[in-house]
């Protein structure tokens, strides 16, 4: 038994280094890239249901991004509070300012994949720029960052989005925490050159290549899914890059309390089944691979009776901590989170309790609709 726990303590930990100094390190030996400023026209598109208090703090920043050639696209989904009067209001002030108003149907209600292929149906340019209502762009640079790497093959660029620090708060901690280990491997993985996701709110792509593959058709009836999807459906090894320069960030509120995370996390991995199986297969190895260094190398060490087999489970544990703390530092000070590394094996436990707590809340009930 003490032979067999040491050898799937080996296996354990010789997978997560395969991740952490392989995979991980591809976007970590990323180099920002001294690109070209690009002019091409972009259409910014913001998709809002009752929004209308974090539409009062992000247009006046949108209007103001240093481009030379956008518009910007505002949807509003059937909002019931003061989301139209605040469109209105700035498209009368700029021209560059299109609405798109979406109307009930009973066919699409609570599915916002309509209302954003309404948005980008209205679009008038073919490059795409994606954010949501309750962002902020951390620059008025934005669209140029994200821009100047739309060009040549490139039809799709995954950015970032961190989520604000709010101090002294452990959720907080755990929320941007996550957001840097899920940017860590989708960069990484596009790097590698089999991307599978970006996220909704810091994305662009080609008006053509949605079309060309029919859009959200094959999944237009998953609640979820109009970013990471469609980059699992459209991305590939030529067509895509990431930007993760600073200006290039744009910045979400985070949720507050549990209650409101753990409905945000139910909705969002309840895509994953619709993966491409390689994605499916590494992720899943992944997960299940942190699952049982929790369960099975703190069990090993106390299990294990001579002092030998003890140092050597322990060095182990020490030696992954050490890996991960090197390879997240590297990759938080590239996103310039810098604040988490002493709490990461408390916050890597805590964000594996967390995520079968949502697991076993999606197999047991479907998530809500958006709303």
């Amino acid at each position: 038994m003490t032979f067999f726990l040491l050898v799937l303590c080996i296996v354990i930990i010789t997978i997560h280094l395969i991740f952490y100094l392989v995979v991980f390190n591809f976007f970590n030996f990323t180099k920002k890239k001294e690109l070209p400023k690009n002019t091409i026209p972009i259409s910014v598109i913001v998709c809002a249901k009752n929004e209308a208090e974090n539409l009062k703090t992000l247009l006046p920043v949108l209007v103001k991004q240093q481009y030379s050639d956008f518009e910007i696209v505002l949807i509003n989904d059937r909002s019931y509070d003061e989301t139209e009067d605040i469109y209105s209001e700035f498209a009368e002030k700029y021209s560059f300012i299109k609405i798109v108003t979406v109307q009930e149907s009973d066919h699409f209600y609570g599915n916002k994949k309509y209302a954003l292929t309404l948005g980008i149906k209205a679009a008038t340019n073919d490059c795409l720029l994606f954010t949501d209502a309750d962002c902020l762009p951390k620059s008025n640079f934005w669209i140029q960052e994200m821009a100047n790497h739309f060009n040549g093959e490139t039809k799709i660029v995954l950015g970032y989005g961190p989520y604000e620090t709010i101090a002294n708060q452990f959720l907080n901690k755990l929320i941007r925490y996550e957001t840097v280990i899920t940017a860590l491997q989708y960069f990484s993985l596009a790097k590698m050159g089999s991307p599978y996701m970006g996220v909704g709110r810091n994305l662009m792509y080609s008006k053509q290549v949605f079309l060309k593959n029919k859009g959200y058709n094959q999944y237009v009836k998953i609640m979820s899914g109009d970013d990471d999807l469609l980059i699992n459906q459209i991305a590939n090894s030529t067509n895509t890059e990431i930007c993760f320069e600073e200006q290039s960030h744009m910045t979400s509120n985070p949720k507050t309390t549990f209650k409101q995370l753990v409905t945000q996390k139910r909705r969002h991995i309840s895509t994953v089944d619709y993966y491409q199986k390689k994605h499916k297969y590494l992720l899943g190895v992944y997960a299940f691979n942190r699952f049982l260094f929790w369960g099975v190398l703190p069990f090993t060490l106390l299990y294990v009776q001579t002092p030998k087999n003890q140092i050597f489970i322990g060095s182990l544990i020490v030696f992954k901590w050490i890996s991960e703390y090197i390879v997240v530092g590297i990759a938080s000070h590239k996103l310039k989170e810098k604040k988490l590394l002493a709490f990461i094996p408390i916050l890597d436990f805590v964000l594996l309790l967390f995520q079968i707590y949502i697991f076993s809340c999606n197999s047991l009930s479907k998530p809500k609709k958006w709303s």
